[in-house]
């Protein structure tokens, strides 16, 4: 049976997503089976689908009321100390990926260390995510960099999807697999946004007040 090739304008149409959003994931190499036809880039119907089956990420079994999201492009150069990459991309070595990715960022450092966790997403999919997030650096213009955090894994292949799991310990290598590869969508005018978490933890009432 002959396989069923969309446009990307076809796949992001099905994804319910702007196209620029899904030509990302193709830009970080997180697709696989892609084929050329004239100028097209051509996607499996079976990826797109894929995709569209995703699972939502379970916040919900997190223990903060509330953590960040690091919301990235695909890699791009750079030229800055200690860097050669800002973003992700499904080729980049693990050691070269972490530092594309712990800064430098707009965000309340502080706030981003209490969640425990950062997800790293790229067109609302879980692709990195970074812990030990208690120590951070601040630059000259606001920016903030988590000089100690630890890639605890992250995605080579969206579709199946396939991740590479490189925390130290079993712990942090458990969290990461379950955020890896799921649907997280949040809002921000900058890259870092902040999520509710730990829902029943949220809302809980308060406890009362003694006499």
């Amino acid at each position: 049976m002959t396989a069923v090739l969309l446009t990307t304008g076809q796949a992001a149409e099905e994804l319910g997503c702007a196209i620029t959003t899904f030509r990302r994931l193709i830009r970080a190499g997180l697709l696989p089976g892609l084929s050329q036809r004239g100028v097209r880039v051509m996607v499996p119907f079976e990826a797109v689908q894929a995709l569209r089956d995703r699972p939502r990420a379970p916040l919900e079994r997190l223990a903060a009321p509330e953590i960040a999201v690091l919301r990235v492009d695909a890699a791009q150069p750079v030229q800055e100390p200690g860097r050669s990459w800002i973003g992700f991309s499904a080729q980049l070595p693990p050691d070269d990926l972490l530092k594309a990715l712990r800064g430098w960022w707009r965000c309340d450092a502080a706030s981003v260390a209490a969640g425990g966790v950062l997800p790293v997403t790229l067109s609302g999919y879980v692709i990195a995510v970074l812990t030990r997030l208690d120590r951070w650096e601040k630059n000259t213009h606001g920016r903030h960099a988590f000089s100690h955090a630890v890639l605890a894994g992250y995605v080579t292949d969206l579709v199946t999807p396939t991740t590479e799991l490189t925390a130290p310990t079993a712990a942090e290598r458990a969290l990461a697999h379950r955020l890896l590869g799921t649907r997280l969508n949040s809002h921000s005018g900058g890259a870092v946004a902040y999520v509710a978490a730990n829902t029943a933890t949220a809302n809980r009432p308060a406890p009362p007040k003694g006499p």
